[in-house]
């Protein structure tokens, strides 16, 4: 069987129709390549592709979607809610079938250095790619943001690019780029329009504020609807769960006499995540996934 490999490249534009569907084109009709979703938030100013392929024409199609955002997206007009450092904001990829990590990290390597030489667009090598332990968190990586990061890079001993110059580009920022274990991007929404309250719940449930350990949150707001929102990375759903963050947001919402108004799957999300939450809330006993009727197909 061939090897293929996972990618959820994220680009900071969600309101461009045209623009968006430019990028993604880099990804439909090509060899050895299948375009599984894309997504787009208009709040969040952002979109989400997935797409699996065998390495070499994956790494060809991901080259190419950089080179595209690159000429596309103009990192000094952009706004929205998700933080964010370049116009192709993270590329992270993923082993799926007949793969390891080692060769992730290494196609991972391969497109940061070709599309840095192509585009001059700077790459930080993080997660399982990083080259220091400061690093590993995409989320120190992008401390400062597209307006900070120049300053940030002048401290060459910390912040030199793994690829390209070592600054910024100028429209198109810098890339997070490298291997990783399967993530599931999710978010809940409350009936409030006070976005303090989803930031407190998010400061509940994040790692780094002694939360969960496999997960990444913060509070937005959705401009269009007038809600707050927790939006979430889950790291690794083995260890902490969708519904354990459902039901905790949920608790820590009461405090402040909120409600959860329904929650949301951004990208794609492994089966064996909505089966624990089946098994979790419908108390499911000696449940096998191989029960599942399209898994047997």
């Amino acid at each position: 069987m061939n090897k293929i490999i996972e990618c959820v490249p994220n680009f900071s534009e969600g309101r461009d129709k045209e623009k968006i569907e430019k990028i993604v084109d880099c990804f439909r009709n090509v060899e050895g390549v299948k375009l599984l979703d894309y997504s787009s938030d208009e709040d969040h100013n952002r979109s989400v592709v997935t797409v699996i392929g065998e390495p070499a024409p994956l790494k060809d199609a991901m080259v190419a979607a950089i080179g595209k955002a690159v000429e596309l997206i103009d990192m000094t007009k952009h706004q929205g809610q998700h933080p964010r450092m370049g116009c192709v904001d993270v590329v992270p990829f993923i082993p799926i079938r007949n793969t390891t990590v080692e060769e992730a990290d290494a196609l991972a390597k391969e497109v940061a250095k070709e599309a840095s030489e192509k585009f001059g667009q700077p790459f930080f090598l993080y997660e399982k790619s990083a080259t220091a332990p400061h690093r590993e968190n995409l989320a120190k990586v992008r401390q400062g943001q597209f307006e900070g990061m120049a300053e940030k890079m002048k401290d060459q001993e910390k912040w030199k690019p793994d690829f390209g110059p070592n600054t910024i580009h100028p429209t198109g920022g810098v890339t997070a780029i490298g291997a990783r274990m399967p993530l599931i991007a999710y978010n809940i929404n409350l009936d409030t329009s006070n976005v303090e309250i989803a930031q407190k719940i998010a400061d509940k449930i994040r790692h780094v504020k002694g939360g969960f350990r496999y997960c990444k949150a913060m509070g937005v707001m959705l401009e269009d609807r007038n809600i707050a929102q927790v939006s979430m990375n889950l790291t690794d759903y083995t260890k902490t769960s969708v519904y354990t963050v459902f039901e905790t947001v949920r608790m820590e919402a009461r405090r402040y006499g909120v409600n959860v108004l329904g929650s949301e799957v951004v990208g794609l999300i492994p089966l064996q995540a909505i089966v624990d939450c089946a098994e979790y809330y419908l108390g499911f006993e000696g449940f096998d996934p191989k029960q599942v009727l399209e898994t047997r197909l």
